[in-house]
C-alpha cells in the first residue's frame, strides 16, 4: 500500500480550494479530476478505513483541511446496508472504489418527496451531491454478499455539518450531525 496517492489528493484539493473555494462549481469541476486519480488505483486506502461492520454502513475520516473547506471520507457499505433519506446542505462527489452503489434521487416540494430516478455508480465512476445539482438521495451497496466502497470529497467537515434525514412517507425531515466511525486518520505524510 502507498499512500502517496491519498497524499497527492489533499495537496490537489488543498491548491484547488486556495483558487477556488468561494466557486462551487469551480470545485466540484476541480474536484471531480481529483478524485477521478485518486480512485482510478485501488492500492493506498488504509486497512482500518475498509472494514464493514455486520449492521451499519460506516464513514471513515481520511483526511479534514485544516480550515474545514473540505473533507475526504471513505465510506464502507457491508452486504445489503443503505443509508436514510438524506441531505448534505453542502457540495460533494462521490467516488466507486470497490463494488457498487445504487443511489435513489428525491426532490422536496415543501414537505413532499419524490423520487427522481435511481442510479448506479460502478468503479471508477463519480457522482455529484450539491444543493443546486440534487442534494437528497438514499444511497445502498448493489451487492448483498459482499462490501462495497467508495470514496467521498465534501465542501466542509462533513462530520461536523448539521444536516437532514427524511421520512420517505411524510417528507417531513429530521436534523442529524453525522460524525464519524474512526478514531485516526491516515499519516499522509509517511515515505511509502
Amino acid at each position: 500500500m502507498s499512500i502517496r496517492r491519498l497524499r497527492d489528493c489533499v495537496q490537489d484539493l488543498t491548491r484547488l480550494a486556495d483558487r477556488s473555494i468561494a466557486d462551487p462549481e469551480a470545485m466540484i469541476a476541480g474536484g471531480q479530476d481529483i478524485l477521478g486519480r485518486l480512485i482510478a488505483q485501488d492500492d493506498w486506502l488504509p486497512d482500518f478505513a475498509t472494514v464493514p461492520h455486520a449492521q451499519f454502513y460506516r464513514q471513515y475520516l481520511l483526511h479534514c483541511d485544516p480550515l474545514e473547506r473540505f473533507s475526504i471520507v471513505s465510506f464502507v457499505w457491508g452486504p445489503g446496508q443503505k443509508t436514510p433519506i438524506h441531505d448534505h446542505t453542502v457540495w460533494g462527489l462521490v467516488g466507486m472504489l470497490r463494488g457498487e452503489e445504487r443511489s435513489r434521487r428525491f426532490e422536496r416540494i415543501g414537505d413532499t418527496l419524490t423520487e427522481a430516478g435511481t442510479e448506479m455508480l460502478h468503479p471508477g465512476q463519480i457522482d455529484v451531491v450539491s444543493p443546486t445539482h440534487g442534494d437528497i438521495h438514499q444511497v445502498a451497496n448493489a451487492f448483498e454478499d459482499r462490501a462495497s466502497i467508495s470514496i467521498h470529497v465534501y465542501g466542509a467537515n462533513i462530520g461536523r455539518v448539521h444536516r437532514n434525514v427524511y421520512d420517505a412517507e411524510t417528507g417531513k425531515n429530521k436534523p442529524f450531525v453525522s460524525g464519524y466511525n474512526s478514531d485516526v486518520v491516515p499519516n499522509i505524510w509517511s515515505m511509502q
